[in-house]
């Protein structure tokens, strides 16, 4: 059951409670739909790229690649291959920087164009770069012409390592500059490396007819797609999501508070002023049961991990092992309308193991409430990633109690 929200009477009350809304966002990104109770199909996908927009791309594959799991996390076990089809065979998603790397549903590829427009001249870097190797970037783009789609392997220069960024070389670094704005496009992944063609192979002509919009507009398409996806959130809230400036983010919200399209409320506890979208849900009860990738969007802004669920979330992959207090690629376990506890887990695919070094509490649950819910989840993982047996470790106040669970 959800309510209607409605003005409130007081002025110096809020306009929304800390539960509500803990409980509107997750709604927005989709932990108040059922999972299918059946198999898993495309349709299922879609409606969750409706609610999230879009699926960020890393390389880190310790449990799974990260665009592939906020879709479990919202659906429980799929297979993995319906989203590579969306993408790359149905083109329903095309790659972009949006977020970071990631997977957005093509027909808003026109919303990008101003950033790729813009891409050249966003790092004196690169743009120095770009000026002095002109000649070779046209001849590597009249050979992705002739030849694509290519790996960056696949171009007649070699590409020893040496470029100034991720130690790439030049042919690669020419790709990810046509990629960057906009004159190539991401046709597929072999070994997960990008293999590249020119736009006008990929993107389908409905796309490519599409009028460019003025970036004004563009920003402000992205800024109302923001503020779904979050349900409500404040303008740094809202401008991360894609990665947007604060201050045109900011004149977007008001742009759409005076068009109705957002509302300006005040949230319990926070300092900052919110703006909700209209059409979110405000559900009296969420009832998830999920483990989070760290590069789900419900985690992304630290922040807003913090002000919503008060939850201190930092990504540790990066650091060295001694420094890391939870271990190297831990996932949020969401319990109810609340995260419930971290668990550093590991998929290891030689023994057939799913393997949880570590797992911790968070100071507000009951290891006796979390335990069983988590033990069932990391099976629900296992059986995805098609591991036998699940492994609990000894560290963490939450690991007793999850072993027992298990056993």
């Amino acid at each position: 059951m959800a309510r209607t929200l409605s003005k409130r009477g007081a002025k110096s009350k809020p306009d929304l409670s800390a539960a509500e809304a803990r409980r509107i966002a997750l709604a927005a990104q989709g932990f108040a739909d059922p999972k299918p109770s059946g198999r898993v199909d495309a349709r299922h996908l879609r409606r969750v790229l409706s609610r999230i927009g879009l699926v960020q791309i890393d390389s880190v594959n310790a449990v799974a690649r990260a665009h592939y799991f906020p879709f479990f996390s919202r659906l429980g076990p799929y297979p993995m291959p319906l989203l590579d089809d969306l993408a790359y065979r149905r083109r329903e998603l095309f790659e972009t920087w949006a977020h970071e790397a990631s997977l957005v549903p093509i027909e808003r590829e026109p919303l990008f164009r101003h950033r790729m427009a813009a891409w050249p001249q966003r790092r004196a870097r690169r743009a120095e770069w770009l000026a002095e190797h002109a000649e070779y970037l046209e001849g590597v783009l009249e050979e992705v012409r002739a030849r694509g789609p290519l790996l960056a392997s696949d171009l007649g220069e070699p590409t020893e390592r040496r470029g100034p960024w991720w130690d790439w070389g030049r042919g690669k670094l020419a790709l990810e500059s046509h990629f960057g704005m906009g004159t190539v496009a991401v046709s597929g992944r072999r070994n997960f490396a990008r293999l590249y063609d020119v736009r006008e192979r990929v993107l389908p002509p409905s796309v490519l007819e599409h009028p460019t919009p003025e970036e004004d507009e563009a920003v402000r398409g992205l800024v109302l797609l923001s503020a779904q996806h979050h349900g409500v959130g404040t303008v740094r809230d809202l401008a991360d999501y894609y990665r947007l400036g604060l201050r045109p983010t900011g004149r977007a919200l008001e742009a759409l508070a005076d068009e109705g399209l957002v509302r300006r409320v005040t949230v319990e506890g926070w300092e900052e002023p919110a703006y909700l979208d209209v059409g979110a849900r405000v559900p009296r009860k969420v009832e998830a049961r999920a483990l989070l990738a760290p590069f789900d969007p419900v985690v992304w802004e630290r922040a807003r991990a913090q002000r919503l669920f008060d939850f201190d979330y930092r990504i540790e992959i990066y650091t060295p092992a001694p420094q890391r207090r939870f271990g190297y690629y831990v996932l949020p376990f969401v319990l109810g309308d609340r995260i419930v506890g971290r668990v550093d887990v590991r998929a290891e695919r030689a023994r057939g193991v799913l393997s949880v070094p570590a797992s911790h509490l968070e100071g507000h649950a009951e290891a006796s409430e979390v335990a069983g819910p988590l033990a069932e989840e990391l099976g629900l993982l296992a059986e995805w990633l098609g591991l036998e047996r699940l492994e609990v470790g000894p560290k963490g106040d939450l690991a007793a109690a999850l072993r027992r669970a298990v056993r």
